[in-house]
């Protein structure tokens, strides 16, 4: 299984843009160093500010190539220790859990077919009453379930409130999910990514 890490920085980033967009929901692209095995650590992601409302957000593609082409330039494209990792988007008047629409959402960019990832890693946040960081991790990978990723902030241990939903998935997601690929890419049998996974 896969290990999720979120810089410092990168939260407190979160907790601003989160403060600022208020019941709007924001999001962008994740993009993370490969600093073990198993382990990526998010060391920025992009923000986009609209797109989004009080239950959705629809992320822009165009609005952020910018982004990823300076970050390759500022790693010195070594793309198999720094690239792109994934989504994000804020859940402000919902649990930070991925809706039935993310997960169909995420399994179409997986398939799409300018997609050279092996896997993608969808992270849910918002910001709770008493102003913390909440937020879940689930990565999606060819063949196999969407399933919830350990998630932590690196170096600090309190920081973040991590969502425990069950790694099963509810029966609505399980039918969104079927009807999305029609069985072709495997059983939505639980599985771990284990060894399967690589950058």
């Amino acid at each position: 299984m896969i290990e999720i890490q979120l810089t410092l920085e990168c939260a407190a980033k979160l907790l601003r843009e989160l403060r600022r967009a208020g019941t709007h929901e924001i999001g962008g692209i994740l993009v993370a160093e490969h600093v073990a095995n198993s382990i990526f650590r998010i060391v920025d992601l992009s923000v986009q500010r609209n797109g989004g409302s009080f239950s959705r957000f629809s992320r822009d593609a165009s609005l952020h190539k910018g982004f990823m082409r300076r970050f390759h330039n500022k790693t010195r494209h070594q793309y198999s220790r720094y690239n792109y990792l994934g989504e994000w988007h804020s859940h402000p008047s919902f649990p930070a859990l991925p809706s039935s629409k993310d997960i169909l959402t995420m399994c179409s960019l997986l398939t799409a077919p300018d997609q050279v990832a092996n896997f993608l890693v969808l992270l849910i946040v918002k910001r709770s009453i008493a102003g913390k960081l909440e937020a879940s991790a689930h990565a999606f990978a060819h063949g196999l379930t969407p399933i919830r990723v350990p998630l932590a902030i690196y170096g600090q241990d309190d920081a973040i409130t991590e969502i425990t939903p069950s790694t099963q998935l509810s029966l609505r997601q399980k039918l969104a999910l079927r009807a999305n690929n029609g069985h072709s890419r495997g059983s939505t049998r639980d599985a771990s990514l284990k060894q399967t996974i690589y950058w």
